[in-house]
């Protein structure tokens, strides 16, 4: 299990671009008509689209980095979070046949053995079950063989449209009475984008059998879907239900973490805690909260008890070093950051290392060291924004200022969510006297962290120079 992300570093987001598209009469209509459709303005407090519309009162960006979606970066990498799960019925379609390649099974036409047997002839060179020839009728009839079929072609083949079409068949062949075979079309469903579809069957299979897996597919579902509300709200029906059970409860909390509720979040994860106390992530998120709460003494006894769990990657050591160094513990910070570099797994990660040592050595006043950790920054990942922005100021101290003004274009363009480029940009053009320039940045920052008291005031100033002219 990964643990505890870096505490300051980027987030690690895909970039998705919407083209504005014309609607006709037609589009409206099938909108309309869209049962997957989601509501384009929604209220606040009830949409992952818009967290900082939660009424739970998050940290700003100023106090913790945010990711392209504007939530907090959390201190866990969750396997929701990461997985390219196909959004659409063609991207579902086009997925691989098998979870082993990226082409299609291809095998010999079996010419030489009966039909029946081929398909479950075992070649060394070849597949174990050959899909294409299963008499997919037969086996739906066989309840124990078509369990353990299904999840073979499910999670080992990828292969969702046979995988649907026997869970469809022995179904039937249960009359309807089998929980877990609609459980499975359930899934099925939601891996071809079918949300609305799952849903139904997600639903149906708890009323015939109350349980703890079947509550959290369908909490998925209306994640997907845009409803955390209601996401919560079965959560809390659930726990009704179970008492105590931890994934519901850290369920609940993630996704108060996502709507930028951090305080209900941190709640959440404590009563996590209370029934589980190897809780890996709930161990890391309390953590990394307190230290974004300027709390560093409180997140080293979080990691520490981690790392006396037996948790030892290079994230972990990262945040030890971190919180070392705010805690004024300092003979323990470059012994923690140089066994986070040993343990470094990619380059990536020895990016992230060196960052924030660019950090340290900012805060002991080296800036020839910051300069040279900041470039190693770059030099094992060249899409490091935080990085750029860091020696575009380091470069302004020494007055060069085109090559700061070019670093923090780069900078402000690899993440336009976060507000600093913006807001350096602003300053120092409106040092050498691009007063348009300026006032143009200083908006673009203004939009990425209305509440920046400088950037208001710097916008202040402009309008009044505007005014003078």
């Amino acid at each position: 299990i990964q643990a505890a992300w870096n505490l300051k570093t980027r987030a690690l987001t895909e970039m998705v671009y919407v083209d504005e598209i014309d609607m006709d009469q037609e589009g409206i209509a099938e909108m309309i008509l869209d049962e997957n459709a989601i509501a384009q303005v929604a209220r606040p407090g009830t949409s992952l689209k818009l967290p900082g519309t939660s009424q739970g009162g998050g940290p700003s960006p100023a106090v913790r980095p945010v990711t392209q979606s504007g939530r907090p970066i959390t201190g866990f990498v969750r396997p929701s979070t990461q997985s390219g799960r196909p959004s659409t019925m063609e991207q579902a379609i086009r997925t691989p046949r098998t979870a082993l390649t990226a082409r299609p099974i291809t095998s010999a036409s079996g010419g030489y053995v009966r039909l029946g047997t081929a398909s479950m002839l075992t070649n060394p060179d070849g597949p174990f079950i050959n899909l294409s020839r299963l008499n997919l009728t037969k086996y739906a009839q066989k309840p124990k063989l078509a369990k353990a079929l299904f999840e073979y072609i499910f999670h080992h083949e990828n292969d969702v449209k046979n995988a649907l079409d026997l869970a469809a068949l022995a179904t039937e062949h249960a009359q309807f009475k089998d929980w877990w075979w609609k459980v499975q079309i359930g899934k099925c469903y939601y891996r071809l984008g079918l949300y609305r579809e799952a849903e139904k069957q997600f639903k149906s299979a708890l009323k015939q059998q109350d349980m703890v897996d079947t509550i959290l597919y369908l909490a998925k579902v209306y994640l997907r879907l845009d409803q955390p509300v209601t996401a919560l709200n079965l959560f809390k029906q659930g726990l009704d239900r179970f008492p105590g059970e931890v994934t519901l409860i850290c369920g609940i909390a993630r996704i108060y973490e996502e709507m930028n509720n951090i305080s209900s979040a941190a709640e959440y994860y404590k009563d996590v805690l209370k029934q589980d106390n190897t809780h890996v992530e709930a161990i890391a998120c309390i953590g990394s909260n307190h230290f974004y709460s300027d709390q560093p003494e409180i997140a080293l006894r979080f990691y520490r008890r981690l790392l006396q769990m037996g948790v030892y990657n290079c994230q972990l050591f990262n945040n030890l070093g971190l919180c070392c160094f705010y805690a004024q513990q300092y003979d323990m910070t470059l012994s923690s950051f140089e066994r986070a570099l040993f343990l470094a797994e990619n380059e990536e990660e020895t990016a992230d290392v060196w960052y924030n040592l660019g950090h340290v050595a900012v805060g002991i006043g080296d800036l020839n060291l910051a300069y040279q950790c900041f470039k190693l920054t770059l030099v094992n990942n060249n899409d490091y924004a935080e990085a750029y922005n860091n020696l575009a100021v380091l470069e302004m101290r020494k007055g060069h200022t085109e090559q700061a003004r070019a670093l923090l274009q780069t900078a402000a363009s690899l993440a336009p969510h976060m507000y600093e480029p913006h807001f350096n940009v602003a300053i120092l053009s409106e040092k050498v006297g691009d007063l348009q320039r300026s006032y143009t940045a200083a908006q673009k920052s203004e939009e990425a962290f209305p509440g920046h008291v400088d950037t208001q005031q710097l916008i202040k100033q402009l309008k009044e120079h505007f005014a003078m002219l």
